[in-house]
């Protein structure tokens, strides 16, 4: 019944130079820089003498600027307006559009959720009330556009309560609580860097910027204060008999690029290291932010270890990490910015299909890089087409065990509030804040679930919303466009709606729904980003 290559379960679709475009995939527009980025990738595809693919089509665009910019499906509706629009302008108004969607903040959330480890139970133990007020502070000021210092800023400096300062928790997501711990997790965090890999030195002299945070018990059950401990008394802090010697007396401490800094008794050191790292002349900064963006949009970083952009990693393109560096400190700070410099870019709307060897292409991003949905944006999307919701629980009865029927997997405020389903397909445990603990590499275990699971064929089976479909198309051919563009977000090719349609004629329509829905649920155009 379905014959397209994006159909056909490889995931891995190649296409020679000489097979020309295809129309449902592919642009028959030229390719042209449209910003520095371009300027710089395509500079970089001269030198290494290769080909880049194609630009994407419209239809595909659509699916994946939604995808990747608010985490969710676009309607029919918004499909059929955005292919009609004649506008040559259309891709750039609409990552406009959408960075102003209330589904920006909540996917985005949801991202740095998993690089702040937000999660209530072991072994992170930030508890329910301390998770969910974090992560309402953290989708608030992704939706306000927060510049990224301010945000850094008051997460590395935060004083108070777990449960009303919402920042404070982020000395709270660790493991342990002791300074090198800290300094390790701040320096992945935010300079893009494993600092357990450096000289133990160099990390004990970082850790003494973190060696005053105090943690302080409160009456209330599971609250707790933390605070600038001039003192170095309390519990939560270990430190050294050296630190502890210095405590109340002028001291000097080294900050990660060798320069020494001289900090009084009575100064919280976090300040003085925050002042250092967010300083618009620190690149360790800038780069592990927008390396960590380009690596969320494109599947890849700009260096090979997307967490590491420090003196052992070797960028794929240094001009480009330096210039896209530079301009976030251009734009003071302003994340929106870097999304729409990348968003926008010509290199970003390539099609997935390589013109020649497809690993060195998307090594080299020559064409986009197919990658499974994300666990929650999966079960979001198939909550859409269907109509139906999931159930989503924690194991922490506080403040409640189970999710309103109506949420969304991408607002998940805890990661400890789970389904068998986000566990199945990758969900990541939030331990450590490294990308890589996002697994989507499909199992043999996920696509039986999508093939045979009574879990996916009970909702394509009494979905409302495809029954509303077929309630509301005049004739079969209606009904089968209105299915792909629900689905797939695009129109069917000739050859897909005539096979399509013979399987109506062969039986109940019902049936033959379920059917199709079912087959175009299980194509990799549907599993993946593409």
């Amino acid at each position: 019944m379905v014959v397209t290559f994006l159909l056909a379960g490889s995931g891995s679709a190649q296409t020679p130079a000489s097979a020309g475009v295809n129309a449902l995939y592919e642009s028959r527009a030229a390719l042209a820089p449209q910003n520095r980025v371009d300027e710089l990738i395509f500079a970089h595809w001269k030198q290494l003498g290769m080909e880049p693919a194609k630009l994407c089509s419209d239809a595909v665009f659509v699916r994946r600027a939604y995808v990747d910019v608010i985490g969710t499906l676009p309607t029919q509706e918004e499909t059929r307006e955005f292919l009609a629009d004649m506008d040559p302008h259309k891709r750039s108004a609409l990552i406009d559009t959408l960075l102003e969607r209330e589904e920006f903040a909540d996917y985005w959330a949801l991202r740095w959720s998993d690089t702040l480890r937000i999660k209530a139970e072991f072994p992170i133990d930030l508890w329910p009330n301390a998770a969910q007020t974090y992560h309402h502070w953290i989708r608030d000021s992704l939706h306000e556009d927060k510049p990224y210092d301010e945000f850094a800023r008051e997460l590395l400096t935060a004083s108070g309560s777990n449960f009303r300062a919402a920042p404070v928790n982020f000395y709270r997501a660790l493991q342990n609580k002791d300074p090198q711990t800290i300094a390790q997790t701040v320096a992945l965090t935010f300079m893009g860097t494993k600092a357990e890999n450096w000289p133990p030195e160099k990390l004990a002299q970082m850790a003494v910027f973190f060696s005053h945070v105090g943690y302080k018990q409160t009456r209330e059950w599971k609250e707790e204060i933390v605070f600038f401990d001039p003192e170095g008394t309390s519990a939560g802090a270990k430190r050294t008999p050296a630190q502890m010697a210095a405590v109340s007396l002028p001291r000097m401490a080294t900050l990660p690029d060798g320069n020494p800094v001289r900090l009084d008794a009575d100064e919280d050191p976090r300040a003085v290291f925050a002042a250092w790292l967010t300083a618009p002349g620190n690149p360790w900064f800038s780069k592990a932010v927008v390396n960590r963006v380009w690596f969320w949009l494109l599947g890849r970083g700009l260096t090979e270890d997307a967490d590491e952009v420090g003196a052992t990693a070797t960028p794929e393109n240094a001009a480009l990490l330096n210039y896209m560096a530079q301009e976030l400190v251009r734009s003071h700070y302003n994340l929106k910015s870097i999304y729409r410099l990348i968003l926008t870019s010509e290199t970003y709307q390539l099609s997935s299909l390589p013109r020649g060897d497809a690993e060195k292409s998307r090594a080299h991003f020559a064409s986009y890089a197919p990658r499974r949905l994300d666990a929650e944006v999966l079960i979001d999307a198939l909550c859409q087409v269907t109509g139906t919701n999931e159930q989503y629980s924690s194991a922490i009865p506080e403040p409640y065990t189970f999710m309103p029927e109506e949420q969304r997997a991408i607002s998940l405020p805890d990661g400890s509030i789970t389904s068998a389903f986000l566990e199945q397909f990758g969900k990541p445990a939030r331990d450590t804040g490294l990308q890589t603990e996002r697994n989507n590499t499909p199992t043999d275990a996920q696509r039986l679930h999508m093939l045979n699971s009574s879990h996916v064929l009970k909702k394509i089976q009494q979905g409302p919303a495809l029954q509303e479909l077929a309630r509301n198309a005049k004739n079969n051919d209606e009904l089968v466009t209105a299915l792909y563009l629900t689905v797939l977000s695009r129109y069917p090719s000739k050859e897909e709606s005539g096979s399509a349609m013979k399987r109506f004629q062969g039986g109940p329509q019902r049936e033959a729904l379920t059917d199709l829905a079912w087959a175009l649920i299980n194509s990799t155009e549907f599993l993946y980003r593409h």
